[in-house]
């Protein structure tokens, strides 16, 4: 018997409304940003209301396919992972848990993790995303601050629960169970059909997400049932998803964009979600399955971007229609050889844990290399200056409007008032990011506030210089931070991670890297102090801690100590 979904609704059919109207304007920025509207929602249940309506109406699409490091593959149809969910719903239930309940969701990218967030989204219950990467001591950070009832974890992580208060209910994936311990494979025998105990609120909470913490402890964002699950329309327009796609995301899971690109978008467009997990990163083969699966968008970082030019980019045949970069800004290097082997252009966008995609390059527009783009349907981004507060023209922090209506921002950072109202200060939404503006309203990206710094009364953007390293044969990765100098207030120093053929050269190397710099840089731009590291500090998530290499560039000044480092101006 064929799957029959459920009934769509009223909030179905205006978010319906909302999508059609941005597929429609796929390549008409312009007309999608000036019409576009967000869906006015008082109840809506992402699950429920959209998932399982599109599972009736499509049962036999591929919802989620995931190839394994042996290159087998397994797919679940929209149908499939519906009534999966559904016995997940009931199952939790009988558990005891209710809606409003939070569980911790630290999980690999398996099957299990689709099921649990639509299992959780269908009961009303919160969803934590849990990097797998955690420590015991993070993790019980998390579960106290937010409060978890539930944890649902691989087996084989199961000690470093050890810790953890004994009333948390702990669920497994995989194939034993530990003492005290459900498996989630018992799920699969409770019985279809759920029922929900009534309508959810449109402003109930739905994820709770700590952000990854580049210059402070973790801050705990609450998404509503609507800001994230319907918010996510920006985002699905910026990266040119569209019904029936295969859309390929590299991202882990317990990270914003994990939900972005490998669930709410990708399922707002009725799309296929597609995961390949590799043991470790190799060019060639991630090209070979892209190619074998007719992939169709792709969306990654910018750490695997710069790998993947350093293979031979014409192993792929058939290159995906939708190139997208995120995390951290692209530099144009990158962009220029894979536009050179693909055709394509990577579209670079803007967001945060805190919203949806805000900045962007959509498709079909104009890209300017270095710049996020412009506005998304539906935000109202102005730059103001960081001293007096009011809008610019030129440059400023990227903020949001907040008179103007928009179901895309996070409620509220949990059990904290105050920065709350501090990030909602003045009537604006404040990212804390800088950008410039350009007179076609290109936004291009300077840096975070923090990380911004002045040499000899110059501002100075870290991504700026680090993108003209990073063009170096030399260069694997980098990292941009003021020492303080006591006549140019502090001049630009690099971190720098070489490749392994120099490594053995350092003093080479720093003499060609300094050079290179001086080629492309202003002279208040250069950089003055090489030091060459094995590895940059790095939150979880895969972003630079440059706050960390501040703090120890300082104590190295105070300490008056020499270091492992190189001057430019005994290159000369």
């Amino acid at each position: 018997m064929s799957y029959l979904g459920r009934p769509a609704t009223t909030a179905t059919a205006a978010v319906r409304e909302a999508r059609d109207f941005l597929f429609e304007h796929a390549a008409d920025y312009d007309g999608a940003v000036q019409g576009f509207r967000w869906p006015e929602l008082t109840e809506f249940n992402f699950a429920l209301e959209w998932f399982d309506v599109i599972a009736g109406e499509h049962p036999e699409r591929a919802a989620v396919t995931i190839v394994d490091p042996d290159l087998t593959s397994h797919s679940w149809t929209y149908a499939a992972l519906a009534e999966r969910s559904d016995r997940v719903a009931n199952w939790l239930t009988a558990l005891g848990l209710r809606r409003g309940d939070s569980a911790i969701v630290m999980l690999n990218n398996s099957i299990e993790i689709w099921d649990v967030l639509l299992g959780l989204l269908k009961v009303g219950g919160v969803a934590i995303p849990t990097s797998t990467l955690l420590s015991a001591a993070d993790l019980d950070y998390r579960i106290t601050q937010a409060g978890a009832r539930f944890a649902f974890a691989p087996v084989s992580l199961h000690h470093r629960f050890a810790g953890i208060a004994a009333d948390v209910e702990r669920i497994g994936v995989g194939d034993e169970t530990p003492a005290g311990w459900h498996n989630l494979a018992e799920a699969q025998a409770a019985p279809t059909g759920f029922q929900p105990d009534g309508p959810t609120p449109a402003d109930d909470a739905s994820l709770l997400y700590f952000t990854s913490g580049t210059t402070a402890r973790p801050k705990l964002v609450l998404h509503t049932q609507v800001s994230y699950p319907v918010g996510h329309l920006s985002t699905m327009w910026w990266l040119g998803v569209r019904p029936g796609d295969v859309h390929l995301n590299i991202s882990s899971p317990g990270w914003g964009k994990h939900a972005w690109s490998n669930f709410f978008s990708p399922f707002l467009a009725q799309a296929t979600v597609f995961i390949f997990n590799y043991d470790r990163f190799d060019a060639g083969a991630l090209m070979r399955v892209m190619d074998s699966h007719h992939v169709t968008s792709f969306c990654a970082p910018p750490t695997v971007w710069r790998m993947l030019i350093q293979a031979d980019l014409t192993q792929l045949g058939t290159p995906p229609r939708e190139l997208v970069g995120a995390g951290e800004p692209l530099n144009p290097e990158v962009i220029a050889k894979v536009r050179h082997a693909w055709g394509g252009t990577i579209r670079d966008g803007f967001g945060q844990t805190e919203m949806t995609c805000c900045i962007g390059n959509s498709p079909g527009q104009l890209v300017k290399d270095g710049s996020m783009g412009r506005p998304m349907p539906g935000y109202a981004v102005v730059l103001l200056d960081p001293v007096t507060g009011e809008p610019t023209l030129d440059e400023g922090e990227i903020c949001l409007d907040l008179s103007v209506p928009n179901i895309a921002l996070m409620a509220e950072y949990l059990h904290d008032p105050a920065m709350t109202a501090e990030a909602r200060r003045g009537g604006y939404y404040h990212t804390g990011d800088i950008a410039s503006v350009d007179a076609d309203g290109y936004i291009t990206y300077v840096g975070r506030a923090d990380d911004v710094f002045k040499a000899s009364d110059y501002k100075i953007s870290p991504f700026e210089l680090e993108s003209i390293l990073l063009e170096h044969p030399y260069v694997t990765e980098v990292a941009i931070v003021p020492s303080p100098d006591p006549v140019r207030l502090a001049v630009p120093k690099a971190y720098v991670c070489l490749i392994g053929e120099v490594a053995d050269s350092p003093e080479a190397a720093a003499e060609a890297i300094f050079a290179h710099a001086r080629d492309r840089l202003s002279a208040y731009q250069r950089i003055r102090i090489l030091e060459f590291v094995g590895d940059l500090p790095k939150t979880i998530s895969g972003k630079i801690r440059r706050v960390e290499l501040r703090e120890r560039e300082a104590i190295r000044v105070a300490s008056d100590a020499a270091g492992n480092q190189y001057l430019e101006r005994d290159f000369r």
